[in-house]
């Protein structure tokens, strides 16, 4: 009279089962088995169950296979979770801004000795200047600093940072900065006879720098002493063997982040 009996068939395919996502350590049942255990992974497409003896069973992810808390569920495997982007990061080590435009330059500025330096220092803060606004300036040597400085007529607006090549203790070089005195300039530098030898050696092929005699043009030196041709030509190998301040020393690193953070405070 009533046709086929009501308590026949499959209990599961008369009630749509809830979807829950297989997460990892899930606790469910398999209905049909009684087979119990935490959610471990996938595998072809079947969800991977371990019980508490440690043994393990794949399943497949059938509607309302499973039993979560005594109630039938469907298991779906989870969507996969999107990929963070990962930072971006200057060759000088900072966190990289996107979208933002060089600003106008500002009155302040970067002096370094020469067109050498400059290239390098660009290679390496250059993402960075731009996003302060300041311009990095060549100099053709420091031996008149003094008078430079006092053209630029420094101003708390406008201040000036100087980087200069082997500033030790007792040198040529250390004479000519104690000259300068104004509170609106700070002049930094490194050891090293060049910026050439600033870049770790071991970056342009070498265990070292070659020591060359006092007196001696030193980059007509280094060329001799390591074989090539034309300082032209040694610096285009330096130059292309810097991408990032890891393979620069760290007297350099230290003394240019210094003068960006003088430069750039408001």
């Amino acid at each position: 009279m009533y046709g086929e009996d009501v308590l026949k068939g499959d209990w599961r395919k008369r009630k749509v089962a809830p979807e829950v996502d297989a997460e990892r350590d899930l606790v469910v049942e398999d209905a049909e088995s009684g087979f119990c255990g935490a959610v471990i992974g996938f595998e072809l497409g079947a969800v991977v169950l371990e019980d508490r003896f440690g043994k393990r069973r794949n399943f497949p992810l059938a509607p309302a296979a499973f039993l979560l808390d005594g109630r039938p569920v469907t298991l779906r495997k989870p969507a996969a979770a999107p990929a963070q982007a990962q930072r971006r990061v200057t060759a000088s080590g900072s966190i990289a801004v996107d979208n933002v435009r060089a600003q106008v330059a500002k009155a302040s500025r970067i002096w370094v000795e020469g067109i050498h330096d400059a290239a390098l220092v660009e290679r390496i803060w250059g993402d960075d200047l731009r996003i302060e606004g300041i311009v990095v300036e060549p100099l053709d040597g420091i031996d008149d600093l003094a008078g430079a400085v006092r053209g630029f007529q420094p101003g708390p607006q406008r201040r000036l940072g100087v980087l200069v090549d082997h500033l030790v203790a007792g040198s040529k070089e250390s004479r000519i900065v104690a000259a300068v005195t104004d509170p609106n300039v700070m002049v930094t530098g490194h050891p090293y006879v060049d910026i050439w030898q600033a870049v770790k050696p071991e970056r342009v092929g070498l265990s070292k720098w070659p020591v060359i005699p006092p007196g001696r043009p030193w980059k007509e030196g280094i060329c001799q002493a390591v074989g090539v041709r034309e300082p032209a030509d040694m610096w285009r190998r330096i130059l292309r063997s810097v991408s990032s301040y890891k393979d620069v020393e760290t007297p350099l690193i230290n003394s240019m982040e210094r003068l960006i953070d003088f430069v750039t405070v408001p």
